[in-house]
């Protein structure tokens, strides 16, 4: 995808495509207000919820009142799993070692679900070998419940290899996922309690970043399919080391039973973490596509049959992981803009205009 090397911030801004102990509360500064970007029109008041490591993945909880996000916060060497009111206040940490990603609250926000490596090791995952080129690693995640004070971790998947990229129905019932149990990285849902698992995709290659719609009828994704059989093989070979190189990236749309599944952009680049409107007739996500090889991602929307392309973001730093507050009045993304040192990652939340 680049001939240029990856700095850390770049490497944890790419290696989130493919992805999502003891208690720490972390001391809470007053989120800044920071101007918007010429041609920033949605976005207004934007706040800086954190400041300082790379933050990234935060989602809202139902009733909007807390986040949750990933982080490398505290000299923590990969990312770990926290939650924090929704103005940023009271941070604290609620996973236990190895290496965390895409964390969600459960109905009641009481309890939350997010993916780790800890049954593996507490320590962080060995990274890919350099001399395979730039490769992201599939790490064996496995999906965990924990309630939002840290406290009563309980394991809901046990595949020991890479499953991550839960995110929980409207309706609170049934979480859909990412997973290479069954040799491939599919998109599956199950009941919040783990049971009546079910695939989704079957073609070659990677689909992953499901998203539920407002109304939990259908899903938005990410996926990359080899096109012929070379690429399939180097796409297998990878996968048998627990790799994946990443290409073009598109969005597709499905019913939420795996039916009708519709490739809804074809802007090549990398496109990733599609969520939805509030009204369910567009999806925000970010991409690279303007430039494959710039070091530059931006939130843009598209309407669900992939009309009506609209750029969000224009500021020259790294913007992703976008998701609307349950009113849909706010927007809370991942973005390089206004670091205080090179490589830090911060969240930041917006009033939306329409």
């Amino acid at each position: 995808m680049r001939t240029s090397p990856l700095n850390s911030r770049e490497r944890r801004a790419f290696a989130a495509l493919v992805l999502c102990g003891s208690l720490a509360a972390v001391a809470h500064a007053q989120p800044r207000s920071l101007p918007s970007d010429s041609g920033e029109t949605h976005l207004t008041n934007i706040r800086q919820l954190t400041n300082g490591g790379e933050n990234a993945e935060a989602y809202w909880s139902a009733d909007g009142k807390w986040i949750t996000f990933q982080s490398t916060r505290d000299g923590n060497a990969c990312d770990q799993q926290y939650v924090m009111h929704a103005d940023g206040s009271g941070i604290t940490k609620v996973s236990v070692g190895g290496k965390t990603t895409c964390g969600w609250f459960l109905p009641g926000s009481e309890r939350l679900f997010f993916a780790s490596t800890h049954a593996a090791s507490v320590t962080c995952p060995v990274k890919p070998d350099p001399s395979k080129g730039y490769v992201w690693g599939i790490d064996p995640y496995d999906i965990y419940t924990v309630g939002r004070d840290g406290k009563d971790l309980k394991r809901l998947t046990n595949y020991g290899t890479y499953t991550a990229e839960g995110v929980l129905s409207h309706d609170g019932k049934h979480i859909v996922f990412t997973s290479l149990k069954d040799g491939d990285l599919d998109i599956y849902t199950m009941n919040v309690d783990g049971t009546n698992v079910k695939k989704l995709t079957t073609t070659p290659g990677y689909d992953g970043g499901p998203w539920w719609s407002p109304d939990d009828k259908k899903i938005a994704y990410r996926a990359w399919h080899p096109t012929n059989a070379d690429s399939l093989r180097v796409y297998r070979d990878l996968l048998k080391q627990h790799m994946i190189r990443p290409n073009r990236m598109e969005l597709f749309v499905m019913n939420a039973d795996g039916s009708d599944q519709k490739q809804i952009t074809n802007l090549g680049g990398a496109n990733f973490g599609p969520s939805w409107t509030p009204d369910g007739k567009q999806i925000i996500f970010s991409s690279n596509h303007k430039n494959p090889k710039s070091r530059n991602f931006d939130l843009y929307m598209v309407k669900v049959d992939g009309s009506g392309l609209t750029q969000i973001t224009t500021n020259p730093e790294f913007d992703g992981f976008p998701m609307f507050s349950p009113d849909g009045k706010k927007l809370i993304w991942a973005s390089n803009r206004f670091d205080a040192k090179p490589g830090e990652t911060n969240l930041f939340i917006a009033d939306w205009k329409n």
